[in-house]
Order: structure tokens, then sequence, then C-alpha cells
């Protein structure tokens, strides 16, 4: 493969392109990647590659002619090629990884023009570019960074280029998903934990979660992608139906027991690291720990749920008024008494699988029969997913809140409440 990128500032973009993995690759001889001066290519005596613009407006326009010059010169030095010239521009299609792996599989010789100013005259794009190419909805001050950006996402998937294919299929994007999320040691760090499934060395298991994780967090934080995506096998097929609610779960529910600590502990663990990974950061301070979960179950307010014998989730139901609640940025929907909900958590196994929803709707049942006028809970101020669960069931945000225990930084906890039929 072999890239030209046609610049006003050659340097900068070789500097850039000849470092890493792209430069071992070129002194393999895998791929060559030249960064041409168009300055060179004029035909004016003080180097002049702009100039103003027809009908008035702000800036200059790039000229047609060192553009053309430029062209003709790497096209007769690269000689017959499967050859694709693609103009930077904000106003060309929207390049991704299918993009990508079109112009990888499709041609040998790509030509990249930068622009700068306020563009290039448009006959140089009508006559001489194949297509034009956008890396997205913004503007930048050159077309520099977009074709840095477009040669090493082609580059690559070069054969030669990476170790192995293995190091690009999979990854986010390849076929329409999210990557899994990385570990590497130690085992344990900051209070977070490797995942047992990835420390049990069980290759099948670890496959099958990986490929779940893929959808769980596609859904998560690119829907619009999850909702193309299109299933490749009978268990994409399950785990779409239980992410989109369309399989069903029974969950049985107790009272949680001391002798419940360490999974209590696991089942917390599973989601803290959930949240780190989404970059909330809530629970990611040591709370809560075993004290807090021994003094849930020595009052009564912890309910451990599980499915066919596995644990799936825990969640603390309090009846009587929480300290940190009388602190609010805002203002509470009731006064008087009311329940409180707390560390909602799902093991990595059932998220998406409706659980979250009936913990909520367990605990309101009670606090409700209770008496009890209205239900609080909180959540961190970042934690989108929790957030967007509440206001589905009908919580109204009242305002902002500390921690004793967690905040690190202002009111980063967000009050929402629910009046009890």
């Amino acid at each position: 493969m072999r890239i030209d990128i046609l610049t006003l500032f050659p340097d900068a973009v070789n500097a850039m392109m000849s470092s890493s993995i792209l430069g071992r690759a070129e002194a393999k001889g895998v791929i060559e990647i030249n960064c041409v001066q168009i300055r060179d290519f004029t035909t004016n005596k003080q180097q002049q590659v702009d100039d103003y613009p027809y009908g008035g407006g702000w800036g200059c326009v790039m000229m047609a002619q060192p553009l053309k010059a430029c062209l003709d010169h790497v096209t007769a030095e690269a000689g017959q090629r499967r050859r694709r010239v693609i103009y930077m521009s904000p106003q060309g299609t929207r390049f991704d990884q299918t993009q990508a792996r079109r112009l990888v599989s499709d041609y040998d010789h790509l030509v990249l023009v930068c622009g700068h100013y306020e563009g290039v005259d448009e006959r140089f794009i009508e006559l001489c570019c194949d297509e034009e190419m956008s890396i997205g909805d913004f503007v930048l001050t050159g077309g520099e960074i977009p074709a840095m950006a477009i040669a090493d996402s082609v580059c690559r998937m070069v054969p030669g280029v990476l170790s192995d294919p293995e190091c690009y299929i999979g990854e986010s994007h390849w076929d329409g998903l999210l990557e899994y999320p990385q570990y590497t040691r130690p085992e344990m760090w900051e209070g977070l934990q490797v995942p047992e499934v990835l420390r049990a060395g069980n290759h099948a298991d670890v496959a099958a979660w990986r490929r779940e994780q893929q959808l769980i967090r596609t859904k998560e934080k690119r829907p619009d992608m999850f909702a193309a995506f299109t299933p490749q096998t009978k268990e994409d097929e399950r785990i779409v139906r239980r992410l989109t609610g369309k399989e069903k779960l029974s969950y049985d529910c107790r009272r949680a027991s001391e002798a419940d600590i360490p999974t209590l502990m696991d089942i917390m663990a599973q989601g803290i690291a959930r949240l780190n990974a989404q970059g909330v950061a809530q629970w990611q301070t040591g709370f809560p720990n075993e004290d807090v979960f021994r003094a849930d179950i020595a009052a009564g307010n912890c309910w451990l749920f599980g499915h066919e014998d596995a644990p799936a989730g825990c969640v603390a139901i309090y009846t009587t008024p929480d300290p940190d609640y009388d602190d609010i940025d805002g203002a509470w929907l009731t006064d008087g008494a009311y329940g409180a909900v707390h560390r909602v958590a799902v093991t990595d196994a059932y998220v998406g699988r409706g659980l979250g929803e009936e913990m909520l709707q367990f605990a309101e049942d009670i606090l409700c029969g209770l008496g009890l006028p209205s239900v609080r809970i909180d959540t961190h101020r970042d934690n989108r997913i929790m957030r967007g669960l509440l206001e589905k069931r009908g919580y109204i945000y009242c305002g902002a809140l500390r921690h004793a225990v967690e905040t690190r930084e202002g009111r980063e906890f967000a009050g929402y409440e629910k009046p009890l039929a």
C-alpha cells in the first residue's frame, strides 16, 4: 500500500506517520507513506498557493494549478496502480471502519489531499478527485489531521503491519460492535478486581463473555450502532433478546445473611468495575465495604436476588430517613416520612435482563405496603444508565446531593423521588 499525502505541512505530518507501528512497517517495506509539499509545485515565484475568491468573501482559496501539478507528480512516480484520490472535506462521506476496509481491499495507492484556508478551487475537486471524505461533522483548520487518521486506520489493516489479523479483528467497529473491556496485571488494583471469567482460564467461557460484553457495551455507549447490528449467531440472537427486554427471567429473592457477604462483595465488585469502565466516579473510593453490608444485614435492609441458584443482584431497602438526604441543592417532592433505596447492583451475567427494574419494583412494593408516601434514591450525576432507568420508572429529579463517605468534589450525586400510590 502506497499513500501520498499532499500537504502544506509535510514535516509535521511525516513526524507522526513515520513513528511507532507505521514507521516500523514502512522500514520493512510493507507500506509506503509520502508527505508531499504542495508549495513545491507552484509556478509562482513567491511560491504562492492561494488567492482571493471570486465573488468576494473572507480568507483565501487554494489554487488548482499547484494541486494538480503535485497530484500529477505523485501519480507519475507511483505508476499504474489501483488508485483513489480523496479530498479531505467536511462535506465528504463520513469515514468509518467500513470505509477503511473498502479502501484497503480495493486500492493499493491512496492520494489524500489536504486543503487549507477557505478550501480549494472547486474545479480541482471536480476534475481530479474521486471522492471527498470527512472524519466528522466539524471543521478543522486543515486536512492534515483527517488525512493522518485515515492513513493510520487503513495501514494497520495492511498485511504485515500488525503481527496478526487478530490484532484488529474483534476491535471496536470491526463487525459493527464496540470492543470488550481489557485488563492486565495486577489482578487487584485500587479495589477493583479482574473479572473471574478472565482469571479462570476457560477459553470458551472467555470468548462467550467477551462477545456478550461487546453487545452490552455497544447498547450502553452506542445505541445507534446496537440498533443497526445484525446478530451473527444464535448466541448473538439470545443476547440481543435479553438486552432488548424480549427475554423475561424469573428471579427469586431473600434477605441476605452474614454468610452472603462474600457474594455481595463480588456482586458489588462487578458493578464497580463496570462503572469504572464507563468513567463514572461512583463506588470508586472503597465504599460500600463489608462493614456497610454487615450493618444492612443487621438492620434487615439487604436483599439478595438470584436466578436458577446463581447470584444475580442485591439491593438495600431503608424504611427510615437518610441523613445524606437532609442537605439537597433543590427540593424533595414530599415532606415527612419516606423510604430509601441504596446499593442497587447487578452481576455482569444479568446486566440488561430486567433485574434492576425488578429490584426497584420490589423495593417500591415493600415501602408502599408499609404505608410510606414516597421513595427516594440517588446515583452519581454521570451514571446515565441508572438515571435513565429511574426516569423510565417515574422517578423525578429533585436536586444535587453530597455523600459523607463518597463525595470528592462538590455535589456529585443526583437525588430522585417517586410518590407511592
